[in-house]
């Protein structure tokens, strides 16, 4: 069928559905550079029109788009992504969202859409036979209030007592995501008090994106109609595990996974190994992008299960890269596991710049050195620098120096959002730095 034909069968089915459900508001949705979903309301007598023309909008006050002198843009709504919100009146005067890519007013794409980046990248590897496909894994914490980080329980890992207080806001948030069309394979309770997980069904790069975003709004709505909050901060609790966002990858030719080899280690192919290869050799220069925040740093530390060693291996939770061995041999389970980014990246970025490392280990042919199977966390400095395992940066202002340098980020990113992240993380940075924090109080001013 005719992408045109296609794209007018989807505008069509979505007018269609809009007055099946009376449908009387669509929000339109985005992102800015960071991550931050943005959002505006339409009527559904704008909803025809927005569909073959977009709505124009005022981008200067949004993070990393346009100087004021360049502010208009246009929000086009992708119709693949028309939902309902089930938060909202869903019998009359309903509510739907769809993402939107941005435009500019002479039709070109805005080079600033973190989603028309990562489109770009999947071009690239679509170009080469490939189809990228995720699978990120989200934690998060569950408190009493926004104002503090009182836990709701005490339970641990897999817990299901009446310590694990949390059982109904976590089947709220499933039963939401997958009223909007999200598969979801597993939750549960995680390692720290009050730390959660639900694990969304692998799929092409793109639509996970869109997933995250809608993922991590559900969450919190849902918390909030229980008079509760939930948070996707990295590291909000000292002591504890932080939540990470392990994300497993792989890529698909057709129906089949270039990642399979059943002769290969780990059933792995050469195509694999070398993805593998381009994650350790560039994955410092992205981790300004995979881990964004000041307090995404507080989580990569030894001893909280956070990875901060650059190696790679199959049982081994302590390595940056693991390759699962739920189902051994299964071609369509053979993938890679990406364990140091966090839930507050965003996904657009960090599926982009996952991608563009990995293609790049594929064209340059590396090879991933030995893998590490003892736990790297017990190994002395002198044992790990015999093994020739490096370190990830240790602050964002050690990131954010290698990614500034990075060609690689640059392409990924294209010149606008590269330029825009780096000068908003510096400012980030440099607020923190000025900062006197309460450690600070405690330990030098009654010794000073």
């Amino acid at each position: 069928m005719p992408a045109k034909n296609k794209q007018q069968e989807s505008k069509e089915y979505v007018l269609k559905m809009a007055k099946e459900n009376d449908v009387r508001f669509i929000r339109l949705w985005f992102t800015d550079i960071l991550g931050v979903l943005k959002s505006f309301a339409i009527t559904i007598d704008e909803l025809e029109g927005a569909l073959n023309e977009g709505m124009g909008f005022d981008g200067s006050s949004i993070e990393g788009f346009t100087r004021i002198d360049e502010s208009d843009m246009i929000a086009l709504p992708d119709p693949d992504t028309f939902r309902l919100l089930p938060w909202r009146p869903t019998e009359h005067n309903a509510v739907a969202r769809m993402f939107c890519d941005i435009y500019r007013p002479d039709g070109k794409p805005f080079e600033g859409d973190p989603r028309f980046v990562l489109k770009r990248n999947l071009k690239k590897a679509a170009d080469l036979g490939f189809t990228f496909y995720v699978g990120p894994e989200l934690e998060f914490f569950y408190f009493k209030d926004s104002k503090g980080t009182e836990p709701l329980d005490q339970g641990g890992y897999f817990d299901l007592t009446p310590m694990d207080a949390a059982t109904d806001l976590r089947r709220d948030a499933v039963l939401t995501m997958e009223k909007m069309g999200i598969g979801i394979e597993y939750s549960h309770h995680e390692v720290s008090p009050s730390q959660h997980e639900i694990d969304m069904r692998y799929t092409d790069a793109l639509t996970m994106a869109d997933q995250v975003m809608t993922y991590r709004l559900i969450v919190k709505q849902t918390a909030l109609e229980r008079g509760v909050y939930a948070t996707f901060m990295p590291k909000p609790v000292f002591g504890i595990n932080g939540s990470g966002m392990h994300v497993h990858q792989s890529l698909f030719k057709g129906d089949k996974n270039a990642f399979f080899d059943p002769k290969g280690q780990y059933y792995l192919s050469d195509i694999a190994r070398h993805y593998v290869a381009g994650l350790l050799k560039y994955v410092p220069e992205i981790t300004a992008i995979n881990n964004q925040w000041v307090n995404s740093y507080k989580r990569l530390v030894p001893g909280y299960e956070a990875p901060c060693y650059i190696a790679w291996a199959r049982r081994n939770r302590s390595d940056l890269i693991r390759v699962p061995e739920y189902k051994p041999g299964r071609e369509k389970a053979t993938r890679i596991e990406l364990r140091s980014p966090d839930p507050a990246t965003n996904p657009y970025l960090c599926f982009s710049v996952m991608l563009a490392a990995g293609l790049k280990g594929i064209e340059q042919k590396l090879e991933p050195p030995t893998p590490v199977e003892e736990n790297i966390f017990h190994m002395s400095p002198e044992e790990r620098t015999k093994k020739g395992i490096n370190t990830l940066p240790g602050s964002l202002a050690e990131a954010i120096a290698l990614t500034e340098k990075s060609k690689l980020v640059k392409e990924t990113l294209g010149e606008h959002v590269f330029e825009s992240f780096i000068e908003n993380k510096k400012i980030e940075w440099d607020k923190y730095r000025l900062h006197v924090s309460q450690w600070e109080l405690d330990r030098y001013l009654p010794i000073l």
